[in-house]
């Protein structure tokens, strides 16, 4: 079995960090450092250890932040000219610090830094090129959005792709573990043009936060993204549209229509939609069975995208859909398509199941085309 993600912070990490801060500033408390970084560790998991050691050198660094600053950018190792690193093996004696001990280094300077805007962003473009500071940027995000949009829009043309990627992983509106913008969930127009500028980077590292920072905007702005693919699609190579495809992945899940467009799937010419069941009672642990039949009235191919929908019973009666994909098919004119599916209702730690009323429907590029309903029962 593999090690527990949270053991990436560990007591010879802690050890490791110590060394480094020491090595540069000698009145630096090495062994309080470390009980204070260490303390009931195993009891924490991946953040909390992470703001643990956080913590310990906001209470063993000098309180002067430039002098703060100067043993942070010292104790670093040589840049990394690969993607962020994962491996526990992160902070040497050595070579300095590098990897996910830079988590908590980045934290502190968000945390003590926000006040030497200069030297803080200095700070946290050194720390990106050896792991990410897209966790750190975002106290400045927050507290000087103006300034720091400026030295991110300066990190551009940056010859780093650990800079580069900072900027669009750094302003993800919601980006997993972090903290939420709630300024960029609201108007993201600043972070846009920050993206424009970015979509087509040679790195693939690059793009696909971009894509992922995109897939943000789309929760909550769905149409402006919807409309910034159609205008990026014009004339795109085949890693735009890449970029294009993995930024709209929810959009496509969900149906949008104008998504779909983009990427070929219009209004389908069908008929004879015929969805069949082949019980319509599914015990729980077994799997609804069902077949489609449709026929196209096109003089032209079609592509099609078809999904189906699992209105899911809830405890007080109502139901909840999930999309689930199915098919990606090409339609030839007048032709028939018939297809078959099993889909299980196992019992998982994620969706609890209740007895009752369910309901399939089927998704033709977007379009609800057919339902049926059946029973699931638990006994």
């Amino acid at each position: 079995m593999s090690e527990p993600f949270k053991n990436l912070f560990n007591d010879a990490l802690i050890h490791k960090m110590a060394e480094n801060f020491h090595r540069h500033w000698t009145d630096f408390d090495k062994q309080g450092f470390i009980a204070t970084a260490s303390h009931q560790l195993d009891a924490l998991e991946l953040k909390a250890r992470s703001q643990q050691i956080t913590s310990a050198m906001g209470r063993y660094f000098p309180e002067n932040f430039e002098l703060a600053g100067q043993i942070l950018l010292a104790s670093l190792a040589p840049e990394s000219t690969e993607a962020a690193p994962e491996s526990e093996e992160n902070a040497t004696e050595n070579d300095g610090i590098s990897g996910w001990a830079i988590m908590p280094m980045g934290d502190y300077v968000g945390l003590h830094g926000l006040q030497h805007h200069a030297l803080s962003m200095a700070l946290l473009n050194a720390m990106t090129r050896r792991f990410t500071a897209e966790f750190s940027i975002r106290f400045f995000l927050l507290a000087t959005p103006e300034d720091t949009l400026n030295t991110l829009k300066s990190w551009l043309n940056d010859d780093n792709k650990h800079v580069r990627r900072l900027i669009s992983e750094g302003t993800r509106p919601r980006l997993p573990w972090a903290m939420q913008l709630p300024t960029f969930i609201q108007n993201p127009a600043p972070v846009i043009e920050l993206l424009e500028a970015l979509k087509d980077d040679p790195e693939d590292y690059v793009r696909r936060s971009v894509a992922n920072n995109l897939n943000d905007i789309a929760k909550d702005h769905p149409d402006l993204v919807a409309s910034l693919a159609e205008k990026w699609m014009q004339g795109a190579n085949t890693n735009r549209q890449k970029l294009i495809r993995h930024a709209c992945r929810t959009l496509l899940k969900q149906g949008n229509t104008k998504v779909l467009a983009v990427f070929g799937y219009g209004q389908p010419a069908l008929k004879q939609i015929e969805l069949t069941l082949t019980e319509e009672q599914v015990q729980l642990n077994e799997a609804l069975e069902f077949s489609l039949n449709l026929h196209s009235v096109s003089d032209q191919d079609q592509t099609l995208m078809i999904d189906y929908v699992i209105h899911h019973q809830k405890k007080n009666g109502k139901t909840t859909p999930k999309v689930f994909k199915w098919k990606k098919a090409i339609l030839p004119a007048g032709q028939s398509l018939t297809m078959n599916k099993k889909h299980p209702f196992k019992i998982i730690t994620t969706r609890v199941y209740y007895e009752g009323l369910h309901e399939i429907e089927i998704l033709i590029n977007g379009q609800s085309s057919a339902k049926k309903r059946f029973f699931l029962a638990k006994d």
